[in-house]
Formats: structure tokens, sequence, C-alpha cells
């Protein structure tokens, strides 16, 4: 199957590298691109104790160049939404992290039962789920953002290029990706074209920012999590 990724440009090429395994052909379309504030991590670091919550791996690449300063936070509790996530964190040197289920409301509910508060190294913008479920429950949160998802330009020829050979499905992981690409795609994903292409969601929440002229072509992840997206396919 042609699958479209609409990741940006480090996490699509790692779910390129998933699809290509299962013998699908990925197109990478990155709508949005990372900018770090690694100064915002470490000062939210340096001026708090205790543990540490993330939800997103683009966190970790914003310190990946930050050796010399995390090395006094890497025994800290780290916790983090999915097993990718996690995965990451460890990678760069953190020995004490927990990963939750795939939502951001799972990671509150996991932070909760070990700890009373929390620094959150977010992005900008994100969900809000992590935050108002830790509301709900008294957890409470230091938030430091240190990245932001600004719009990557796509040309119109790209689109037109991609949609010569219709994909069979499309790949959507947040509802700020959906959202951009059904405003920038919109001449490609008329109804009267789109005809046979699957459009599938990592979760409920993603799947609301499809139109609700394209709803019928939507499939929604079993958990909010790549294994799960990807075996819609």
């Amino acid at each position: 199957m042609r699958v479209l990724v609409t990741r940006p440009q480090h996490s699509g090429e790692r779910t390129a590298k998933r699809l290509r395994e299962l013998g699908h052909e990925p197109i990478l379309l990155p709508l949005s691109h990372p900018v770090h504030d690694a100064n915002a991590a470490l000062r939210g670091l340096s001026t708090s104790k205790g543990s540490i919550a993330i939800t997103s791996a683009e966190t970790i690449r914003a310190l990946t160049a930050h050796d010399a300063e995390l090395a006094v936070h890497l025994a800290r509790p780290l916790f983090a939404v999915g097993d990718a996530t996690a995965e990451e964190a460890r990678a760069i040197g953190f020995s004490s992290v927990t990963a939750s289920g795939g939502s951001g409301a799972e990671l509150a509910e996991t932070i909760a039962k070990k700890a009373g508060s929390v620094l959150y190294l977010a992005g900008s913008p994100r969900a809000e789920t992590f935050e108002k479920r830790a509301s709900e429950i008294g957890l409470r949160i230091t938030v430091a953002e240190c990245y932001r998802m600004e719009p990557t330009p796509i040309a119109p020829q790209v689109l037109d290029t991609i949609f010569e050979q219709r994909p069979d499905a499309i790949l959507f992981f947040s509802r700020q990706t959906a959202e951009d690409f059904f405003r920038v795609a919109e001449p490609q994903m008329r109804p009267d074209r789109v005809d046979g292409i699957r459009l599938l969601c990592l979760s409920k929440s993603v799947a609301e920012m499809v139109p609700a002229s394209l709803r019928g072509a939507v499939s929604i992840a079993a958990m909010p999590e790549e294994r799960s997206l990807l075996s819609l396919l």
C-alpha cells in the first residue's frame, strides 16, 4: 500500500522505516518542524526537583546536545507517554524511566500514584489531556516549554505530485497535523476525489479534525500508539 505519513521529518522517517518493514510504500509529507529551546528545559530542570514528565520524544531531541548540563538530572524519575518516547529517554541516559499508556490522561494517573508534583517538559502547541487530567486528580504541574512546532510550507505542486498516484491511506498522529493537512490539501481532498483513500487516526481526538464529509473513510487505532495505528493497514 502507498501510505502518506504526515509527521515531522524525524518521526516520519522512523515511521517510514517501519512501513517498509511491513511491505508498504511510505510517502513523507512533513507539515511542521520543531524549533528547540533547550535553555527553557534546562532552566526548568535546574529550578525543580523530583519527577519529570514528557509526552513527546521531541523533548528528548531538544536536550541531546547538552550532556554536561543534563548529567545531574539523569537519575530523576522520568515518566513518558508510550514505549517509544520512554526508549528515547533511556537512550540519552535517564535511568529511572516509566512508560504509561499512550495518552496524556494515563500519564497523569501513572505519575499521581507515585508523586504529588512533576516538571512537565512540554511543546507548543500541545493537547490538553495531560494537564487537564492532572488538574482533576490534584497532580501539581510546573511547565517548561522546550520546543514549538512551526508550519512547514507545502507548495501546491508537491501535493499535486503526491496525489497523481493517490495514496491508499493517510496516517494522522495528532490533531494539529490533521488540521494542518486538511487546510493545505483541501483541493486534493474533495469527497469526489478521495474515494477509496483510508484516513487512519491515532485517536478519537485526532479523528475529530477530519472534515465531516470524509469521516466515513476514518479508522481509529484501538490504542493511541504507532503499532496499533499501523495494524489498521
